[in-house]
């Protein structure tokens, strides 16, 4: 592909991806995201040309001009956009997919100061929201997506989300046979939504409701027990507050 149409297909992408942005002559001159990728291109080019210090100045020059870091080393696809940028870095060994999106502050480092890869891959369609660390010679499958200040050091498969510090998967294979099992288990329907995203909250409620449950289910026992003429004394310790309503109220 020749670098006008390169430079076209980046210029598209912002629109794609930005309702903000009004006219190509904007984007042009005033995108960072943009000024970054075309920066890196070139240098990216020195690199591989074996003209290391040259490349290495034009990277320090994109930074100084952009606040956003790429090493020249480092591999991007085509249509990858870096919206606002500020504080993004992006390390040598590192490899970006076509269509992935990176917004402010995310990183892509290492965890290691051996030779060699070092830093992750995002397969293509991947987003990255605002000041997410991924760190390690780890892969972000396609179309996955990585929430806002997590920090990921595991594989995440495609089509998976990522939240958390460190980060967990949502709604992979894994987490839908979780709600099946729980919904065996007796947990209720909002315990197991999927509007709550926060894995350590449906854990929670899930708890709490199948205490509930498990509850009622005692009571009914007792009741037959009783009904059959069975005496069930137990020692009384105390007034029982258990409110699950109250608790699942206070976990959101």
């Amino acid at each position: 592909m020749s670098l006008l149409k390169r430079l076209k297909e980046d210029v598209a992408v912002v629109f794609d991806r930005d309702p903000a942005a009004r006219s190509t002559f904007e984007v042009v001159t005033t995108y960072p995201g943009f000024h970054a990728i075309v920066i890196h291109r070139l240098a990216n080019r020195l690199w591989r040309a074996n003209l290391k210090w040259l490349a290495r100045f034009a990277s320090h020059v994109g930074r100084w001009l952009t606040g956003i870091e790429i090493h020249p080393g480092a591999t991007i696809g085509r249509r990858v956009f870096i919206d606002h940028g500020m504080g993004v870095v992006v390390g040598e060994t590192a490899e970006i997919g076509d269509d992935c999106t990176l917004y402010h502050g995310v990183t892509l480092g290492g965890t290691s100061w051996n030779k060699g890869k070092r830093h992750p891959t995002l397969k293509p369609g991947v987003v990255i929201g605002a000041g997410a660390k991924i760190l390690g010679p780890i892969t972000i499958g396609a179309n996955a997506r990585v929430g806002s200040n997590a920090v990921v050091v595991k594989d995440v498969p495609d089509e998976a989300t990522a939240v958390g510090i460190p980060a967990r998967i949502l709604d992979n294979v894994a987490e839908k046979q979780r709600k099946a099992q729980a919904e065996k288990l007796g947990f209720s329907a909002y315990a197991i939504s999927a509007d709550m995203n926060d894995p350590v909250v449906k854990a929670l409620h899930g708890l709490i409701d199948h205490s509930a449950h498990t509850d009622k289910r005692l009571e009914l026992i007792l009741a037959h027990l009783q009904k059959l003429g069975i005496s069930v004394s137990a020692e009384d310790d105390g007034p029982d507050d258990f409110d699950p309503n109250y608790l699942n109220k206070i976990v959101d």
